[in-house]
């Protein structure tokens, strides 16, 4: 496995905090390389060094995303990973190999594996798989919500729409992040202004409406059937 360059303290990732990481392998260096890795990007992390182990420890811990090892004496990855899975919580498993065979790969998805890596892999890979993993099955620890078209993740400050991560000031971000998080409703100038302006906000409300004109730009929304005006009401966002 190719060593990252770990992030300095003010660049550690504040979107892992509170996800639970097992990483089970009978190679102790592996384990220990795995351990100070995912362990200085924040995540919490607890090690077993066989199948038997992981099992035990999973149902205590009952951990986010499993990092599982196929090759080990006793109760291998596959039987491991069945067994986790049989204990009934929410877990993504990612499971380490060292050979690339299409039988491996069908056998451990079919027994509930999530991802499928081959070794040697780069630390960057593995940690791109596991981001992926809680994209997917745990959005909500990453910050992030989805509303039809719309994703928002609130940690870093974004903004997706159709899958695509718009360009929006700090200002448009709590704009359209308002607005999505109640859309259906219709929200008047004055209430957007106290919620994104604040009650001491001393302008205009026309404000709102230069505002709304840019995001609609950026939605390429020129019909608004998107942002809707409401006249002497206010606006709606309707969603999909």
């Amino acid at each position: 496995m190719k060593r990252k360059t770990l992030p300095r303290d003010g660049d550690k990732m504040n979107t892992v905090k509170g996800i639970r990481i097992m990483l089970v392998d009978d190679e102790p260096h592996i384990l220990q390389f795995l351990d100070i890795g995912l362990t200085n990007e924040g995540f919490e992390v607890r090690t077993a060094p066989d199948g038997m182990s992981a099992v035990t420890l999973a149902q205590e811990f009952q951990p986010h995303v499993v990092i599982l090892d196929v090759m080990m004496p006793g109760v291998d990855g596959f039987e491991a990973c069945r067994m986790i899975k049989k204990l009934g919580f929410n877990v993504a498993i990612i499971m380490l190999t060292a050979k690339d065979e299409i039988d491996d790969r069908v056998k451990g998805l079919t027994l509930g594996a999530d991802d499928y890596m081959v070794k040697p892999f780069s630390f960057d890979e593995l940690l791109a798989r596991i981001q992926a993993r809680l994209r997917n099955q745990f959005p909500s620890l990453l910050g992030e919500v989805v509303h039809g078209p719309f994703q928002i993740d609130d940690l870093r400050k974004e903004i997706s729409y159709q899958q695509k991560v718009l360009e929006l000031s700090p200002t448009e971000y709590e704009l359209l992040k308002f607005m999505v998080l109640n859309h259906g409703i219709v929200l008047s100038k004055s209430k957007i202004l106290d919620k994104v302006w604040s009650y001491d906000f001393g302008g205009e409300e026309n404000i709102v409406e230069v505002y709304i004109r840019s995001i609609r730009e950026k939605l390429n929304d020129k019909e608004h059937r998107l942002i809707r005006t409401l006249r002497g009401a206010g606006y709606r966002i309707d969603l999909p």
